[in-house]
């Protein structure tokens, strides 16, 4: 199934010095998209690379679970973290908003 792009982002991972990751993240990661004191999930997919880094800035495209609670609330430059439970292992900034509209129309309907 082909993970939505409802945001596109760049994200720094941390190094293991900074509290980041010790190990790669891969296509299809869905750590939490932390923003405006909420933990939300969005799937990863990392169109440039095979594999992100620690250390690393990459860009991405997050597909959230539940878009509709994030239409109208993102922009671009908006910035947020990256989290593994409570820990912070990225930070970011949104680059372009994509298919986030279509994403919560799409899922108004199915929970309708």
């Amino acid at each position: 199934m082909r993970i939505p792009h409802d945001i596109e982002v760049e994200i720094y991972f941390l190094k293991p010095e900074e509290g980041g990751r010790s190990t790669p993240a891969f296509n299809d990661y869905r750590p939490q998209f932390y923003y405006e004191g909420h933990d939300w999930d969005a799937r990863h997919v990392y169109p440039d690379v095979n594999q992100v880094n620690p250390g690393d800035t990459v860009g991405a495209y997050l597909g959230f679970l539940s878009p509709a609670e994030h239409w109208g609330k993102l922009y671009p430059n908006m910035k947020f973290e990256i989290r593994e439970g409570a820990r912070i292992v990225g930070r970011g900034n949104i680059t372009q908003i994509l298919e986030l509209e279509v994403s919560a129309n799409r899922a108004k309907k199915t929970n309708a």
